[in-house]
């Protein structure tokens, strides 16, 4: 018996990575899951390799009208949302003088915006299922800089100050809200990661008020 049995989850960016993994885990747990993302040949291969009540949508994250579509589909065919994993994420390289405007647009609305209507979407399906838990997959980079990708630096940032305001928020609902802070993981989003990203890099040492902050406690984290 699965620990999370009759529980119905959708993961973003679920079609490889980090977001794959992480619906891979639902499903054996139970879960039933819509693997969503743009990346549609490999969701559809995730959600037919997961079987049972899985399955896919295409999805923007940015986009209001495709959440609508999305949950609305999910609960339809699954049930009320009891899980939201928002994991759907990209990286453009630049330096503050560097990046161009739309670059830096485009990252804060798949990497923020994404996430806060994610919530604000799902937050009354949510409701209906009588409470479940939002995480939200931040980063490292949402709890010290890094030089070169400061419009995803600011982004994370800003996903874990709103991950705290949603928590206050959804909490008297029984909706518990979440984030968690990876560090590098080798997926395709950081293929291009080599050892000139990290020697460019000012890391602070360990006992320094900065370093304190990889101690978080939000990379603690119950489904």
């Amino acid at each position: 018996m699965g620990r999370l049995n009759e529980r119905v989850a959708i993961v973003t960016g679920g079609a490889r990575g980090i977001g794959a993994a992480v619906a891979r885990l639902l499903a054996t747990e139970g879960a039933a899951v819509t693997v969503a993302d743009v990346l549609d040949p490999e969701g559809e291969k995730l959600a037919a390799e997961l079987g049972g009540p899985a399955r896919y949508a295409h999805l923007d994250v940015s986009a209001e009208d495709g959440w609508q579509t999305v949950v609305a589909g999910t609960e339809r065919e699954l049930g009320p949302v009891s899980v939201l994993v928002n994991n759907a994420g990209i990286l453009e390289w630049g330096t503050i003088e560097e990046q161009p405007l739309e670059s830096f647009r485009r990252v804060i609305d798949v990497n923020l915006q994404g996430s806060w209507l994610g919530m604000r979407t799902t937050a009354p399906s949510l409701r209906r299922a009588g409470g479940g838990v939002i995480v939200n997959i931040s980063s490292l980079a949402g709890l010290t800089g890094y030089a070169g990708i400061g419009a995803y630096v600011a982004s994370k940032w800003g996903l874990r100050g709103l991950t705290k305001a949603a928590a206050l928020e959804l909490a008297p609902d029984g909706i518990r809200v979440c984030s968690v802070h990876p560090g590098a993981v080798r997926t395709a989003m950081t293929a291009d990661f080599d050892e000139s990203f990290t020697a460019a890099q000012p890391l602070p040492r360990f006992g320094e008020p900065e370093a304190e902050d990889f101690k978080s406690s939000e990379t603690v984290v119950t489904l």
